[in-house]
């Protein structure tokens, strides 16, 4: 193998796991130190820079840092990222004189946005500072988007969300809100520079099936009742209830009917529990909520009598695999199932609605209906508008139409300053030695042992009589600390000096989960195997070292290394090094000009 160029962007960022899998590439190891120190304001802004709504996303966030964090690895909990975020947020100071001000000067550019969801919020936060007028359509009165209509608020309190939508609406963008767009042709025709379609998913399937109509009166679309919910147009369901779906919105369906008045609340799913698109936690909070979750079931008919709904009749199904390994489900020739109820809530998808976009305005439309979006600048195929969220690609999560949000404020910026939006801005790389002495580090390498801890929960009783209360209290200051000291700082990289090392083996020796082996070089698949614990997850490097000078070759396994610094402490020579990982993804402001500085390095993109 040739030698590891650990200069490339993306070599050390990828060993950072939870970063690397954050879609907003948040700096997880950096805020949660800076948690353990009791820097509460500093961890939020370090949050807020990347995912703009740290209060939101720490109780809301659908964690995709968790299953690649590294304590997972060797026990069977990973540290509570997505809670520690909640932490920073809920004990920061204020934070008003560390926000961009509003630009003191316009560079002249109009853009229009589409929604005031989490994706066209994020542009707004990236361009206002930067001197553009932006103006934010949105039909609500109040902004936020799904944030605000679909999470329920025992989930996420409404003034979290006032609070981090009013950070940025104090950048100074134009909410037009209550002002719904019909056209996008009479948008563009309003000499906007650009134009952001941040519209969400905004229309729930539904379901054809015998009865829908003649039951109409009791049979509700999933995200359509929270959001009455939300806004206060609803308060109360039958006392019978049941949610068709397996998603997280068929769990907030399930749990806001426990609130209203539900009594009798069952998800039925066709899929099989572990096969439900639900989180797991979301489908453990329900069943804490005593909610029972009913698995191979397909519906076939409602049932009604008089025009009242009575039931469901459902099919029972079990999951197969043809000859070609495709799972289906299909029919056991058991007796079918009905369910009594007073209630349905349909909760099995989102889809996108675009009756407002012209289909002659140079916007083209794939076989989904959905508009052809590039996935890396965000374009449509007019030159002028771009898409992210849910708008630009179908339903994910907040980090996800975030991530959207920073990539299409990129390419904004880069049309209006009459640059080309492929040429996409390299990240800032930074490497920092946190050597202080010959085996002392400026951080933490005590490892804790600690299982993770559990966030603490009001009482079942009380949570359930208020459909506004939150159920979650989070982390205290010190449960926090103690969650924080789980992390293995795996931002904290080891580097490895060849004309320092002596091939003592005292690194080999020492290290406690044996990633580290001398050995005569060969392609990857002929190393991997014969490493001192053979490197199995093909998924991450090998850090393979210049010839040394017996002809062997250093070569750790970036997959199981704890960054514990061991092998930094024991080396005689110093050939280790425990070094500070910390990468800067590109936004709006950094885009166009070259950013320089002592330690700051732009590095190209691979």
């Amino acid at each position: 193998m040739e030698p590891t160029n650990i200069e490339a962007p993306d070599y050390f960022h990828k060993v950072v796991d939870c970063q690397w899998a954050c879609p907003a590439h948040t700096p997880v190891p950096e805020y949660i130190r800076l948690i353990a120190e009791g820097r509460y304001t500093d961890a939020y802004m370090i949050n807020w820079k990347s995912n703009v709504f740290p209060g939101v996303l720490g109780r809301t966030c659908d964690r995709p840092c968790e299953p690649a964090c590294r304590r997972g690895r060797i026990e069977e909990e990973p540290v509570a990222i997505c809670r520690l975020k909640r932490v920073a947020a809920d004990n920061k100071s204020d934070i008003a004189d560390r926000l961009p001000p509003p630009a003191s000067a316009r560079n002249g550019k109009r853009i229009a946005i589409v929604g005031a969801g989490p994706a066209s919020l994020t542009v707004a936060r990236d361009l206002a500072p930067l001197g553009y007028d932006i103006e934010i359509y949105d039909g609500d009165a109040k902004a936020g988007g799904m944030i605000r209509s679909q999470i329920p608020r025992f989930r996420l309190p409404e003034e979290v969300i006032d609070e981090e939508v009013g950070y940025v609406a104090a950048l100074g963008p134009t909410m037009k809100l209550g002002q719904r767009v019909d056209s996008l042709k009479v948008l563009l025709a309003q000499d906007y520079d650009a134009v952001f379609v941040g519209s969400g998913a905004p229309r729930g399937r539904d379901l054809d099936i015998p009865g829908r109509q003649e039951a109409a009166a009791n049979i509700h679309i999933g995200i359509d009742w929270l959001s009455n919910v939300s806004f206060g147009h609803v308060d109360k369901i039958g006392k019978r209830v049941i949610v068709l779906g397996g998603g997280n919105t068929a769990m907030d369906c399930c749990r806001t009917s426990r609130r209203l008045g539900g009594t009798d609340v069952k998800v039925v799913v066709r899929s099989g529990f572990e096969e439900m698109k639900a989180s797991p936690w979301e489908k453990e909070d329900a069943m804490h909520e005593d909610i029972p979750i009913l698995n191979f079931l397909v519906p076939k008919a409602f049932t009604h009598e008089n025009g009242k709904l009575t039931g469901v009749t459902f099919e029972k199904v079990a999951a197969s695999h043809d000859a070609n390994g495709r799972r289906q489900l299909l029919p056991t020739g058991e007796p079918d199932v009905h369910l009594e109820c007073d209630d349905v809530l349909v909760a099995v998808g989102q889809e996108n609605a675009f009756p407002w976009i012209e289909r002659d305005i140079g916007i083209e439309f794939d076989r989904w209906n959905m508009p052809v979006v590039n996935e890396a600048t965000f374009a449509s195929t007019n030159p002028k508008v771009f898409f992210g969220g849910d708008a630009a690609f179908g339903p994910k999560n907040i980090i996800w139409a975030v991530a959207h949000g920073h990539q299409a404020a990129v390419s904004i910026h880069l049309l209006c300053e009459g640059q080309d939006v492929a040429n996409r801005p390299a990240p800032g790389v930074t490497l920092t030695s946190q050597k202080m002495g010959i085996h002392e580090w400026s951080y933490d390498n005590d490892i804790s042992n600690a299982l993770r801890h559990v966030v603490p929960q009001r009482d079942k009783a009380e949570a359930l009589s208020n459909v506004r209360l939150e159920v979650e209290l989070g982390f205290d200051q010190k449960v926090g600390f103690k969650e924080a000291q789980r992390c293995l700082n795996c931002d904290v990289e080891t580097v490895f000096a060849e004309p320092l090392c002596i091939e003592c083996d005292a690194c080999v020796d020492i290290c406690p989960v044996d990633c580290i082996t001398f050995t005569a070089n060969g392609d990857e698949d002929d190393l991997r195997p014969r490493l001192k614990a053979p490197a199995l997850n093909l998924t991450q490097d090998l850090y393979v070292s210049k010839t040394l000078p017996t002809g062997k070759v250093m070569v750790k396994d970036e997959d199981v290394c704890l960054h514990c610094g061991l092998c930094a402490e024991r080396c005689p020579t110093g050939a280790w090094d425990m070094q500070k990982f910390l990468i800067d993804i590109t936004q709006a402001e950094g885009a166009c000009p070259t950013r320089t500085g002592p330690g700051h390095t732009r590095m190209a993109a691979e």
